[in-house]
């Protein structure tokens, strides 16, 4: 961490006033980077934030799932930290909220920061619930957080807000997901009422891996896959994808590319039919998809 409260570095000789004020970027009150250095890196935010809270804050949310490896997070992300303040600045979120015991506290680099459990608790009950999905599965890959763990935090807080959506979340929480749009893929998979399907399936041919497929159903051999931009803008990579593609049928394998052009509804429809077509009788839900 880069950052450093202005008045301390000019009590202590370190940089003059004049430079301080010219030369120095400000990131928050009071607080600098140093003169060599134009952009602030999540890391030089999130421990700038926590200087700003005259270091009584603690990191929480999606700071702190970065914090903890989670993947997928945005340098100019908001800054949420738990705290008691009503006016904090651009780029933070204070959070007026209870921590009852120090098994939900931990220090990253020296900085305090809600534990894994504590931090996918917050996840959970504040984002929307596709974006709280997302954040938990990147999480999850990151630092495998125990789900009951996080449930006796919700036995902990009986009244804290969001606790119907961070319930219903859990048992959906899986770290096999390689992104937050396979995330919002297998979501809307399972609201649309399609058996739980498995993350991360590796095909073998003699003995050697071929392929890990996204998501899918062994006992079906029907797979799903979301074709991020990669494969159109790295053209080697586009080239295994399609050979891969290819292959799948051999093996016996419906595989299912949906790209972020496609409707919901058409994917839904796909993924119906490969499923019909290798025995699934199960029905859908029928306030989300009215077509068969």
């Amino acid at each position: 961490m880069k950052a450093f409260l202005g008045r301390e570095a000019v009590a202590a000789g370190v940089v003059s006033r004049y430079r301080l004020q010219r030369r120095c970027p400000r990131i928050f009150p009071g607080v600098y980077l140093p003169a060599d250095q134009t952009v602030a890196s999540l890391r030089d935010r999130i421990g700038g934030a926590w200087l700003w809270s005259g270091r009584r804050g603690i990191i929480a949310g999606v700071a702190a799932s970065a914090l903890h490896g989670a993947r997928w997070v945005d340098d100019g992300v908001m800054v949420e930290m738990l705290l008691r303040n009503g006016r904090p600045p651009n780029g933070v979120v204070a959070r007026n909220e209870v921590v009852a015991s120090d098994d939900e506290l931990t220090f990253v680099g020296r900085l305090p920061v809600t534990t894994p459990a504590r931090t996918a608790f917050d996840l959970g009950r504040h984002l929307p619930r596709g974006q709280a999905l997302a954040r938990l599965d990147a999480l999850m890959r990151a630092t495998p957080f125990d789900v009951e763990r996080v449930a006796m935090l919700a036995d902990r807080y009986p009244g804290a807000r969001g606790l119907r959506q961070l319930r219903e979340l859990l048992p959906l929480v899986d770290g096999g997901a390689a992104s937050p749009k396979e995330t919002w893929l297998r979501l809307l998979l399972l609201d649309a009422g399609f058996p739980t399907p498995t993350t991360q399936i590796p095909l073998h041919i003699n003995l050697h891996l071929f392929a890990v497929l996204d998501m899918g159903w062994e006992d079906y051999r029907v797979a799903a896959e979301y074709d991020g931009d990669q494969h159109r803008t790295d053209r080697r990579e586009y080239v295994r994808g399609e050979r891969r593609q290819r292959k799948l049928p051999q093996l016996g394998w419906i595989n299912i590319k949906v790209i972020a052009e496609d409707r919901p509804d058409e994917v839904i429809d796909r993924v119906y039919r490969a499923l019909q077509s290798r025995g699934w009788r199960g029905t859908l839900n029928p306030r989300l998809h009215s077509r068969r």
